[in-house]
């Protein structure tokens, strides 16, 4: 399984962003994908999970500005980001687990991309 995000950079508070995630070697039909968030200095925190089925699930702290999607034929997961402040700095990554019950638990995924910065200035 490989991961690969782009998508990051520096915007200005109110912008928005969308991150991409191309995922290779993913198997079919059983996997949870999801995003993390690691501010400097602070743990990686997860913000949001999709299940293969399309069903995304938010951290309470994003709800009403990120979007989590994904599109099956081309392998990609994304990450919309409305309305950014600069707590929504960090480098975010994405991961899969190949299993059911996606949690927004880092000890859970074992495959991780390398990251995208996003950098929110006032």
């Amino acid at each position: 399984v490989q991961l690969v995000e782009s998508g990051g950079g520096s915007v200005q508070t109110g912008g928005s962003l969308k991150l991409s995630c191309a995922a290779s070697g993913l198997p079919y039909g059983t996997y949870c994908m999801a995003w993390f968030r690691q501010a400097p200095g602070n743990q990686r925190e997860g913000v949001a999970y999709i299940t293969f089925d399309g069903v995304g699930t938010y951290a309470e702290s994003v709800k009403g500005r990120y979007t989590i999607s994904q599109d099956n034929a081309k392998n990609t997961l994304y990450l919309e980001i409305k309305s950014l402040k600069p707590e929504d700095t960090g480098m975010y990554y994405c991961a899969a687990r190949l299993a059911r019950g996606c949690l927004l638990e880092r000890s859970v995924y074992l495959f991780w991309g390398q990251g995208t910065q996003v950098t929110v200035s006032s």
